[in-house]
């Protein structure tokens, strides 16, 4: 008798557990049909929107962003250049310095420069700073190995 009231009560717990899995599912696949906001962001939608998916984009916000290069949101395009310039220089790998705090500076200013795309602001101009190579993605090529290709 107990062996039986067990059993009722694992295949009862089961399929209420199982029930709650596919409305979650479900709700799931309607927010992914819907484009999870991210479609609402390339629509024209609120600034909010498109804020949380360049986020998602970049994997950094405004907050962490302006956190890494030490700067307010009241700050200077100066300050915010002088800034990154100091960071990206004091972390080259080659000094002694960080990769991955070099790339995470670099990502913060890159985000920076999202939203101020995204406000209808001027991106500043690749200085100095901006001309050195990206840490996270190299663009000079004659730093990469010859692959037997004749230019």
């Amino acid at each position: 008798m107990a062996g039986r009231v067990i059993a009722q009560i694992l295949v009862m717990g089961t399929q209420i557990v199982g029930k709650a899995f596919m409305e979650a599912y479900r709700q799931a696949a309607a927010n992914a049909a819907k484009g999870g906001g991210h479609q609402a962001a390339k629509n024209g939608g609120s600034k909010a929107a498109a804020a949380d998916a360049a986020t998602r984009k970049t994997g950094m916000s405004i907050d962490e962003a302006m956190n890494i290069l030490n700067i307010t949101k009241e700050a200077d395009l100066a300050k915010v250049v002088k800034n990154y310039e100091h960071l990206f220089k004091v972390n080259e790998a080659k000094d002694g310095g960080s990769f991955y705090l070099q790339s995470k500076v670099v990502r913060a200013k890159e985000r920076l420069e999202m939203e101020w795309a995204a406000q209808g602001k001027s991106v500043p101009p690749e200085g100095e700073a901006g001309a050195k190579a990206d840490p996270a993605s190299p663009k000079d090529s004659s730093s990469q190995p010859n692959s037997g290709a004749q230019p």
